[in-house]
């Protein structure tokens, strides 16, 4: 009888780090992260009414603006002739580092781009979170979210855009 009581606190230890495990592999990591992290943002900048820190259709005056503020130069391309026009920026933070965030608009839909330095060129991909579409890809030493309650196939479209741009 005293064998058996031995093996419940390896029992315990054993159930603890499995569910540890199970609740670790349940989170979102690396990219997913950073996607669930891009739309939080979008939302919150969105409904709290601070989207732009500079409000700007010109690209010119963008791109030195944020890279005043950031450790890189994101290329910053105005849209407008293909329906999706710039409205500006601000700085915003994904993953603990600091990211530009372009602000564009389709019809009364807003869409945050969110950039930040670093990875090689990967494939674009899609998901979805609470009625909010997510576009991410890697191009030209930079990562990319693009977020919105746009309709999937336009966000898509224009996500395409703006890695051809890039």
């Amino acid at each position: 009888m005293r064998k058996g009581w031995l093996l419940v606190p390896a029992f315990a230890l054993a159930l603890g780090a499995g569910i540890g495990l199970g609740m670790y592999l349940a989170q979102p990591h690396g990219d997913a992260a950073l996607g669930d992290e891009a739309i939080s943002s979008h939302v919150r900048a969105t409904l709290g009414g601070h989207l732009l820190q500079i409000a700007s259709t010109d690209p010119h005056m963008l791109k030195p603006w944020l890279s005043a503020r950031l450790a890189f130069s994101p290329t910053v391309v105005d849209f407008a002739q293909d329906g999706f026009p710039l409205e500006g920026g601000r700085v915003d933070y994904l993953g603990g580092q600091a990211a530009a965030a372009l602000v564009y608009k389709r019809r009364q839909y807003l869409i945050d781009v969110f950039i930040i330095a670093g990875g090689g060129d990967s494939v674009q991909a899609h998901s979805a979170q609470n009625g909010f579409n997510l576009e991410r890809f890697a191009a030209g030493g930079m990562r990319y979210w693009v977020v919105s309650d746009l309709n999937r196939n336009e966000l898509a479209d224009f996500a395409r855009m703006l890695a051809s741009r890039r």
